[in-house]
């Protein structure tokens, strides 16, 4: 499969999902066509909500995307024109189609409109989005096994719950709720501040909880580390990334609403670069 140029991979990945684009960048070039084509997919199925201005509609776009899978799937489709590669991807690098169906499910509950109740709705949120996302990567990459399959699907959950703090403010704007209401109810915290943006230290110690969450789970990814194969790691660098933005909100008193603080350009590249050197994520 022909590696694209920086310039040539997606122009909304690169401006949408810039952590995954960095990733695609430092990838094998062999592999790197196949990522940026995942990763192109998952970034439609996940704008479909905001984009549209009617939940039926984007029922209709989440179901023309799983009509377009079960098409590859079948034979009945070489190529995929909103997503440039990505028939090619799934036939090349026989990719699980359980992994996407799995997240095209859970993408559903972006039209429910219904709150998450509990850690554990947020949790399997994460799972069956981000982690079946990684899963597939690691399949792009030509990587199999236990011990890297059981890394993506705790490191998918971090980057997962990080993402869904962070975009608090724009999916409040929507009347979307993330943050589980069972902890907002325990720290008397209206849905409704969280809606209009209102930040107090009780939301901070929701976050906080949040944050722990996928702390945890980027320990139990790392854990596995050593049995990870070096293959492996340009689909588990987003989690890389994602504890550096959790990082950065616990500096900023794990306010989901403040403006991301300003770095150095270059510290994402760099601190890929240097997890490549050091075979880490």
């Amino acid at each position: 499969m022909p590696a694209p140029a920086a310039d040539q991979a997606p122009a909304e990945l690169r401006r949408h999902d810039r952590d995954r684009f960095l990733t695609v960048l430092l990838a094998p070039p062999a592999r790197r066509a196949g990522l940026a084509a995942l990763y192109a997919f998952n970034l439609d199925v996940a704008r479909i909500r905001e984009a549209v201005t009617e939940v039926a509609l984007g029922e209709i776009r989440l179901q023309w995307w799983s009509d377009t899978i079960d098409a590859i799937y079948a034979g009945e489709l070489s190529a995929v024109p909103s997503v440039p590669g990505l028939a090619e991807t799934i036939a090349e690098g026989g990719l699980s189609r359980e992994h996407f169906t799995a997240l095209l499910a859970a993408r559903r509950a972006d039209f429910a409109d219904r709150p998450m109740a509990t850690m554990d709705d947020l949790r399997a949120h994460a799972e069956g989005t981000s982690s079946r996302l990684m899963l597939l990567a690691l399949e792009v990459l030509d990587v199999h096994g236990e011990a890297a399959e059981q890394a993506a699907g705790h490191a998918g959950i971090a980057t997962a719950l990080v993402g869904l703090v962070r975009a608090s403010r724009f999916l409040g704007r929507q009347g979307r709720l993330y943050l589980p209401t069972e902890l907002l109810a325990a720290e008397d915290v209206p849905a409704e501040a969280v809606m209009a943006g209102r930040f107090t230290p009780a939301l901070g110690r929701v976050v906080g909880q949040v944050l722990d969450l996928a702390e945890d789970h980027a320990r139990r990814a790392r854990a596995r580390r050593r049995q990870v194969p070096r293959a492996a790691l340009p689909a588990l660098w987003p989690m890389s990334l994602a504890m550096a933005h959790a990082r950065d909100l616990r500096r900023n008193g794990c306010d989901p609403f403040a403006p991301d603080p300003a770095v150095a350009p270059l510290r994402a590249p760099l601190s890929l670069v240097l997890r490549s050197l050091s075979s880490s994520f």
